[in-house]
């Protein structure tokens, strides 16, 4: 088909151009630019003058198409080649000459060729950088990827090409009169080449830092090398006559950082101080707390394990606030992250200086200091030793008090000096160290002390567990008999509570405490003391609440345990000790406690860890004592009898339909006391199916208690001296009268012993071959080291109780071998708390000592501890 090509209108022929294109081409056309030079059969010859005054041709095949869009073919001597904004402009000057009667010209005139083939390229050089934030799916959480690039053209005469050579370069210098320029291909090459001397190599895949018009793409493989060819590379590309652009986001483009400071201001409260972190840079100081906020805001992973492990030389790009970039070394970043972690996940302002950090914070200063001895530190002398002293305080050893009648280890030198440092710089802290380790005679010898050297002008006041009193008069009567002790229990105990300064040290119990609280408040104390302190993990029990009315010059905590189930147990010390340091209750939780145990976030445990670290002593037995005999400890696997697993599936079938109900009319957290409730009973029928049914069922009948008296009567026959825990008195006493039938020696202790001292001192004496305990009444403040062997006869469910329990053989002042037995019945409810004992175990270390782990309790825990026999 063919057609009268003058005749063509827009309607014809627009379809096929999109948008941009034809409204460039409107204006061109409306602007004169486009020249008709002839028609030849379909074929269309033209010329337009460019936006930089350059001719370009255009050859354009016009082929109609019925009821569609005619085809154009439209070639153009331009960059882009084809259907182009000038094929536009000749078709629209085409549509006007018809409008208005008048015809291209048949032929073209003749053009003067002038060919320059002497014109050598100038290599012209683009950098940016392009910075693509996203999911990554493998790491499970947002990353970012940072693509840089550079973008190679050589410019002719003021003409910019790139690309392999196809052709001459052709431009109108005047009317008919057109310049050929050759291009030098060899030159060329020779400047792709030094690209490659300096490490460059072809980029293959597309990065939005530059595209195919800005030039063929160059990149460099590491951020060493792009930092490297920008300070080098740059000024001597420029030397040798390259044209080098470097966009404003490329992040190469870098001030020089001249110090780096650290500014500290000790505020008119002496509570507190402030803190300011910067560089200088051309002479300015710049804080760096808001380049912090802003890249761990909106880069959180920069607290990741992953970016702490970062190389030496990974730097992190900040951008200054007058528009300069600097290159800031991850190296030197990690100790701030570190530190100054809490900027992510507390509310601070964008334009942040400084910190108002409490003065108890004042140990992050050495940490930042041991971590960049080349920060140039300004002001804060008293902070800076301060915070060394926070940092160092376990490893100052102090000379033994005089008087003390003990010879106190190395360790526990340490930790008097620990209490001491601690006190002059008007802090407390928690003495956490392994149960046997002699807590109690490090306290008595820091008060004694304090006594020594004047500062005891009020009492000390320990609170204890109503069963250790008898322990701690015992050890103070024994190490200190120069501290007047008084013990206020009893009904008469009021009658001293108008002497109370009279004294050195005042003991007290959990139980009296609340009842107590108002007029023992009265009495300002020197020092407020809690042993087992974890008594203490509820913040809203009464004791706890009690003490908060109390005026002491420095608080301490002793306990083998600080951290039992959660980690709300750790708040609740602290808010003793240092009341709002670790924030509110509620902040707490949001920040540390939901993040650490129900996602097991260990950035988050590791800021937790580093801020409670000079607050926390804790030693190990294997740390402090290796002369210790070794301590094995042995799972005894136990078959439950026929009759007990009859029992024990009736009875897990109708108390998990129970609490099925119950979870699903109150919930899981509104359903503990029914669940508890099925997990004891399960528990019992593990033990004995007499502590379900009392007068119901045999002796026989407990696979348990069989396994335990065999132990037993074999056990005393070599010799052993033996240690039975169970929480259940009850089973205590089913043990108790097997015993007796067998003529085996034993003594007993429950929470209804009213003297605790006799079964103990007769036991140490060799007068019984097997002591019956209660795990709650002597789990802790025995000291046992008569004994070799521990029986834990049912599981408990925190593994620190039953290892505070076992410590009462394994011991400072133990020489046999200890050797601890843990009796499980295979397949039941016993054997499913364990898993969950680890879980617990897990959180507690990662805490004290640095492990990974965290613990978690779902729904589907119930489940699983609720399942059948296996």
């Amino acid at each position: 088909m063919s057609a009268d090509i003058r005749r063509v209108t827009q309607r014809d022929w627009l379809e096929r151009f999109e948008g941009g294109c034809v409204a460039r081409g409107r204006r061109y056309a409306e602007q004169g630019r486009s020249t008709l030079l002839a028609i030849e059969g379909q074929i269309l010859k033209a010329r337009c003058r460019g936006s930089e005054e350059h001719d370009y041709r255009q050859s354009i095949r016009l082929q109609p198409r019925s009821n569609a869009p005619w085809e154009v073919h439209g070639l153009c001597s331009c960059p882009v080649g084809y259907n182009c904004k000038h094929v536009v402009a000749a078709l629209l000057a085409l549509e006007d000459a018809h409008r208005r009667g008048i015809a291209p010209r048949a032929s073209e005139p003749e053009v003067e060729q002038i060919l320059r083939t002497d014109l050598e390229p100038r290599p012209h050089l683009l950098l940016n950088s392009h910075v693509r934030v996203h999911f990554d799916a493998r790491k499970g959480r947002m990353t970012e990827q940072i693509q840089h690039r550079a973008a190679l053209t050589f410019e002719y005469d003021g003409q910019r090409v790139h690309g392999k050579a196809t052709g001459d370069l052709l431009r109108f210098i005047a009317p008919g009169r057109q310049l050929r320029i050759r291009r030098d291909v060899e030159r060329e090459t020779l400047y792709r080449q030094r690209l490659a001397e300096l490490g460059f190599s072809i980029a293959l895949r597309v990065s939005e830092a530059l595209g195919e018009k800005d030039g063929e793409p160059f990149e460099l493989p590491d951020t060493t090398s792009w930092m490297q060819f920008t300070r080098d590379g740059v000024p001597m590309l420029r030397q040798e006559g390259w044209n080098i652009t470097i966009l404003p986001d490329f992040h190469f483009n870098l001030a020089q950082v001249d110090h780096w400071y650290a500014h500290v201001n000790e505020a008119s409260d002496p509570n507190w101080f402030d803190l300011e972190m910067g560089i200088e840079v051309d002479g300015q100081r710049i804080s760096l707390l808001p380049i912090l906020l802003q890249a761990i805001r909106s880069r959180p992973w920069l607290l990741t394990a992953d970016a702490q492990d970062a190389a030496d030389d990974e730097v992190l790009f900040a951008l200054l606030p007058g528009g300069q970039r600097v290159a800031l070394p991850l190296a030197r970043l990690r100790p701030l992250l570190q530190n100054l972690g809490e900027l992510y996940f507390q509310e601070q302002p964008a334009d942040l200086q400084q910190l108002r950090l409490p003065l108890a914070d004042a140990a992050r200063l050495q940490r930042l200091e041991a971590a960049d001895d080349a920060l140039r530190w300004e002001g804060g002398e008293r902070l800076r030793e301060l915070a060394h002293r926070l940092n160092t305080l376990s490893s100052q050893p102090m000379p033994q008090p005089a008087g003390l009648q003990a010879q106190l280890r190395p360790y526990q030198q340490q930790g008097v000096a620990w209490m001491r440092a601690l006190g002059e710089l008007g802090m407390g802290g928690v003495l956490a160290d392994d149960m046997g380790l002699g807590k109690t005679l490090q306290t008595l010898a820091f008060i004694l002390s304090e006594k020594n050297a004047g500062r005891l002008t009020a009492p000390a006041l320990i609170v204890m567990p109503t069963s250790l009193i008898p322990n701690w008069l015992d050890e103070a009567a024994r190490f200190t008999p120069q501290l007047k002790v008084l013990a206020l229990q009893g009904p008469r105990r009021h009658q001293e509570f108008g002497r109370l300064a009279e004294y050195d040290l005042l003991l007290t119990s959990y139980a009296l405490l609340p009842r107590d609280a108002e007029r023992l408040s009265r009495q300002h104390l020197h020092l407020l003391i809690l042993d087992e302190a974890q008594n203490i993990k509820n913040a809203r029990s009464k004791a706890a609440l009690a003490l908060g009315m109390f005026n002491a010059r420095q608080r301490l905590c002793l306990t083998g345990t600080p951290l039992e189930n959660h980690l709300g147990e750790l708040w609740s010390l602290f808010h003793f000790l240092m009341p709002g340091w670790l924030g509110r209750e509620q902040e707490f939780a949001r920040h540390y406690r939901t993040p650490i145990e129900k996602h097991s976030d260990l950035e988050r445990l590791t800021l937790l860890r580093a801020r409670v670290q000079p607050f926390l002593l804790r030693r190990t037995k294997q740390q402090v004592a290796p002369e210790l005999p070794a301590k094995t400890e042995i799972t005894q696997w136990v078959q439950l009898t026929p009759a007990q697993r009859d029992r024990y599936e009736a009875l897990r079938l109708a108390m998990d339909s129970k609490v099925r109900e119950e979870i699903q009319r109150q919930g899981l957290a509104r359903s503990q006391l029914v669940i508890l409730e099925a997990l004891l009973r399960l528990r019992q029928a593990c033990c004995d199916l007499r502590l379900l049914d009392e007068g119901h069922g045999r002796a026989e009948h407990s696979a348990k208690l069989v396994a335990t008296l065999e132990m037993l009567e074999e056990l005393s026959a070599e010799g052993r001296r033996v240690l039975v825990f169970s929480q259940f008195t009850a089973m205590l006493e089913l043990i108790e009268q097997e015993l007796k039938r067998r003529h085996i020696s034993y003594t007993l202790l429950t929470g209804s012993t009213r003297d605790r001292a006799t079964p103990v001192r007769e036991f140490q004496a060799g007068k019984h071959a097997v002591f019956l305990i209660s795990l709650k009444a002597g789990g802790a403040g025995l000291n046992l080291t008569a004994a070799d062997t521990v029986i834990h006869f049912d599981p408990w469910w925190n593994p620190a109780v039953e290892a505070q329990a076992s410590d009462r053989a394994y011991r400072i002042g133990q020489d046999k071998p200890v050797f601890v037995y843990k009796l499980i019945a295979r397949g039941s409810v016993e054997e499913k708390i364990q898993q969950l004992q680890r879980h617990k175990a897990q959180l507690a270390d990662g805490l004290l000592r640095g492990a990974e782990g965290g613990w978690q309790l779902s729904e589907e825990d119930v489940n699983t501890l609720l399942g059948p026999l296996q």
